[in-house]
């Protein structure tokens, strides 16, 4: 059979939604008290347990990669195992739902009909409690082990995103714990592996300032980073942090230089114009 791999995110968020949906109102027509809610749990909790099987086998062909990555494998066993269980009592629910339907038509089964309703109510509770965990073992696998972004789908572009956001992450967390030679080591490999990258160029005009403490490098670094002089994203940052670096240097002088040709060009950038007024 095919993987169904790269459809589990979408697939798996459709079973959560259809099941939550359906065991709440299965609890509802119960009451007898909502006419329309009996027939809608029915189709609710069938749609949501096909979800839930698709879910099972498409997240057991994604696991391998995930798998793979260092101290992962033991939240991916759990996920997994959380799944399965979900998926085997929906399908209980998912049986239980159908002899009720089957029941139905005979007017001598109107208390089994109900009995099996209860039963299916009292089931799907059950089922939202490991549905519950096995979506919070899944978030917990993409948001803490980052098993998804970027290895999902195998695509190159999409591992670099991830290298960059692991080593940007990575190098905040270095110096805010006062490491500043390591932050300094992962923003030099970032800039290193991503030298066209507008981004990154700063953030290692950044590094060299409160990392290296070099500000000369750093005064370098940013006069040399080439920007559209007509975006307002970047060519006012780029103004922003020389300024910066001149102010750190001791030429207030030179800082307003830099910064009132743009404060004219980009009259609305308040934040720039705030700076320069700043500047004594």
């Amino acid at each position: 059979m095919e993987s169904l791999a790269s459809l589990h995110p979408q697939v798996v968020h459709f079973a959560i939604a259809l099941l939550f949906l359906g065991v709440p109102l299965r609890l509802v027509a119960l009451t007898g008290k909502v006419p329309f809610a009996k027939h809608a749990a029915t189709l609710l909790l069938l749609l949501g347990t096909a979800a839930a099987v698709v879910s099972v086998k498409s997240g057991v062909d994604a696991h391998g990669p995930v798998e793979r990555i260092p101290g992962a494998r033991a939240a991916v066993m759990e996920h997994e195992e959380h799944g399965i269980q979900a998926r085997n009592l929906f399908l209980g629910v998912a049986a239980l739902e159908l002899l009720a339907l089957a029941l139905a038509s005979r007017a001598a089964t109107v208390r089994f009909t109900k009995a099996a309703y209860i039963a299916s109510g009292a089931l799907g509770l059950v089922g939202i409690g490991a549905l519950y965990e096995a979506g919070e073992h899944g978030g917990e696998l993409v948001y803490s082990y980052a098993g998804g972004p970027g290895i999902r789908s195998g695509n190159t572009t999409d591992v670099t995103r991830l290298l960059v956001a692991g080593l940007y992450a990575q190098a905040q967390v270095d110096r805010k714990s006062g490491r500043p030679a390591d932050a300094a080591r992962l923003t030099q490999e970032m800039a290193a592996r991503y030298p066209s990258d507008t981004a990154v160029k700063f953030l290692l005009v950044e590094s060299l300032q409160k990392d290296v403490q070099n500000l000369p490098g750093a005064l370098a670094t940013a006069r040399a980073i080439t920007v559209d002089p007509e975006s307002p994203r970047w060519a006012t940052r780029q103004a922003s942090v020389i300024a910066d670096l001149f102010l750190a240097m001791g030429h207030p002088d030179s800082a307003k230089l830099v910064l009132a040709p743009m404060v004219d060009k980009f009259p609305d950038n308040a934040r720039l114009k705030a700076k320069l007024d700043s500047i004594r």
